[in-house]
C-alpha cells in the first residue's frame, strides 16, 4: 500500500477543539478530589496564553489571577477568560514584581510560570516559599546555582515544583518509553537527542516586517526576540537543552537509580544569525556589526552513572528542517526519529529497518489510547493536554509530580556546564548531584499507567 500511516504525523495534525466534545472536556476522567484546583498564571504571551486556553477547557480548574507587565497580553488573556464565560481573574503587571503579590493571594493554590528564561527561578522560589504548587515551564534555570535554588527551597518549603516538559508526552515517545519498559529494546546503551528548531525567525522580529524577516532584537523586538536572542549573544552555551534530554532522561531513570555524572561540549563557529540579519538588513545594519557568542551547532555527550551516553544537539541558528534527533539504541534494537525507522533483533530483517510506525502503534501507550481524542487541538500535537493534565491533577493532590524538581536542576544544568566545558576546550564537568545521594533510593515514577 502506497500510502502508510503516520503515526506522529497523525497525531500533530489534529485540529479538532476540545470546545466541540463538550462532554469530553479535561478533567472529566479525574480521579482526584473534586475539589476545583484555584490556579494564577504568571506570564501570558504565547506559551502562557496556550497554557491559559488549555485550562479554560477543564471543569476542575478555576482562574483566579494573572500577571504580566504586558498590558496587550493582560487584554489577550481577559477576552479568552470571557469569551469561555468565567468570572474575571485578579490582574497584576503594574511593576515586574508585582507577581509577589499574586503569590499573596489565598485564592490561588497553585501557579504556571511562562515568562522570559531569567524570571523563572526568582519566580519559582518565590511560589514555592509562598506554599504555591508550582509549574515552570522550561528550561528551568540558567546557572547551577539558580539549579540549587530550586531544590533547596522546595526542601525547605516542602512546596512542590514541575518542569513543564511537555515533549515527554510526545505520543512517539511515549510509545517507545513503553517499549523501553518492557525490554523490547533490551539493556539501554545510548541516546541521541536534541533541539534542532531554525528559530532565526523567533529571535529576529521588529513586529513592522512581515513575520520572519525581522532582524531586530531586544526592546525593539517583539515576543520572544525582545529577550532570547540575547542568550545567543552573549552565551556558547546549549541553552534549550530539556525537551531532547527530558524524554531519555525518562527512559533512563536518571535521578531514580542512575544519574547524570558528566558532560564534555564543544560549539562550531558562529555564523546563521549573523549571515541571516545581513541577508534580511543588509550589511549596513546596526545589527550586522554584532558579533554572536553561542555557536550555530552545539554538541554535548553526556555519561551516565549507569553507563549509557547521551549526545545532545542544540542547533537553532542555521536553516534546516525541525527535528529532536531522537535514537534509543540498546542491547537488542533501536528506534531513530529521522527517517522513521527501527530494528529489534529477532523481529527485524537482518541489516534491514522496519517503518517504526507498526512498532509505535503496537506499543501506544496507555495515556494516547485512552485520552488521545481528548488532546486534539490542546497545541503541539496533543502534548500540551497531557502536560498540563500531570501537572493539574498532581497539583489537586499536592503530591510529587512526573516530573520534578530534580528534574528540572539536573536537565536544566546542562546549560552552565556545556558553556563551561565549551570555555574550556571540551573538558568534562561533573554534574551535581541534586538529590544528594537520594538517587540511588528513588523508584522510578511509574509512567506506564493509564492517569496521568
Amino acid at each position: 500500500m502506497n500510502s502508510r500511516r503516520n503515526f506522529v504525523k497523525k497525531t500533530a495534525l489534529a485540529t479538532a477543539g476540545i470546545s466541540v466534545l463538550p462532554s469530553l472536556s479535561f478533567g472529566a476522567f479525574s480521579n482526584a478530589t473534586k475539589q476545583k484546583l484555584k490556579l494564577g498564571f504568571i506570564g501570558v504571551g504565547l506559551r502562557g496564553t496556550n497554557h491559559l486556553s488549555n485550562a479554560l477547557q477543564r471543569k476542575d480548574i478555576e482562574i483566579t489571577a494573572i500577571c504580566d507587565v504586558d498590558s496587550k497580553r493582560i487584554d489577550i488573556a481577559l477576552a479568552k477568560i470571557k469569551k469561555a464565560g468565567l468570572s474575571n481573574p485578579k490582574v497584576f503587571g503594574n511593576s515586574d514584581f508585582d507577581y509577589r503579590n499574586l503569590l499573596e493571594l489565598k485564592e490561588v493554590d497553585a501557579v504556571i510560570i511562562a515568562t522570559p528564561w531569567l524570571w523563572h527561578v526568582k519566580m519559582a522560589v518565590d511560589s514555592m516559599k509562598a506554599g504555591k504548587y508550582t509549574g515552570l515551564e522550561v528550561s528551568a534555570a540558567n546557572t547551577l546555582e539558580e539549579c540549587w535554588d530550586l531544590v533547596n527551597v522546595h526542601q525547605q518549603t516542602g512546596s512542590h515544583l514541575m518542569i513543564l516538559e511537555n515533549v515527554n508526552y510526545r505520543r512517539d515517545v511515549l510509545a517507545v518509553l513503553n517499549m523501553v519498559k518492557q525490554g523490547v529494546l533490551g539493556e539501554m546503551l545510548h541516546f541521541r537527542c536534541g533541539y534542532q528548531h531554525d528559530l532565526r525567525f523567533v529571535k529576529f522580529n521588529d513586529g513592522k516586517t512581515a513575520y520572519g524577516k525581522g532582524v531586530e532584537f531586544g526592546e525593539k523586538g517583539i515576543s520572544e526576540s525582545k529577550w532570547r536572542t540575547q542568550h545567543s549573544l552573549l552565551r556558547n552555551a546549549d541553552v534549550y537543552p530539556t525537551h531532547g534530554l527530558g524524554p531519555v532522561a525518562v527512559m533512563s531513570d536518571i535521578n531514580r537509580g542512575n544519574r547524570l555524572v558528566s558532560i564534555t561540549s564543544h560549539a562550531t563557529k558562529a555564523r546563521g544569525l549573523h549571515k541571516y540579519i545581513v541577508d534580511n538588513g543588509g550589511e549596513n545594519h546596526p545589527n550586522a556589526k554584532l558579533k554572536f557568542k553561542q555557536g550555530d551547532i552545539i554538541t554535548s555527550t553526556i555519561e551516565t552513572a549507569g553507563g549509557e551516553t547521551i549526545i545532545v544537539t542544540h542547533d537553532c541558528n542555521s536553516p534546516r528542517p525541525y527535528s529532536l534527533g531522537f535514537r534509543v539504541q540498546g542491547t537488542n534494537g533501536l528506534w531513530e526519529v529521522d527517517g522513521n525507522r527501527m530494528y529489534v533483533e529477532g523481529q527485524s530483517k537482518p541489516h534491514q529497518w522496519d517503518e517504526a510506525d507498526k512498532w509505535l502503534e503496537k506499543y501506544d501507550h496507555p495515556l494516547w489510547k485512552k485520552y488521545g481524542e481528548y488532546a486534539a487541538g490542546s497545541g503541539h500535537g496533543g502534548m500540551d493536554f497531557f502536560v498540563l493534565n500531570a501537572f493539574v491533577e498532581s497539583a489537586k493532590e499536592n503530591i510529587t509530580p512526573p516530573m520534578d524538581v530534580y528534574d528540572a536542576a539536573a536537565w536544566s544544568a546542562v546549560t552552565p556546564l556545556s558553556e563551561l566545558s565549551i570555555e574550556n576546550n571540551g573538558e568534562p564537568q561533573d554534574f551535581p548531584d541534586f538529590t544528594r545521594g537520594n538517587w540511588i533510593k528513588r523508584k522510578p515514577y511509574n509512567w506506564m499507567k493509564d492517569t496521568y
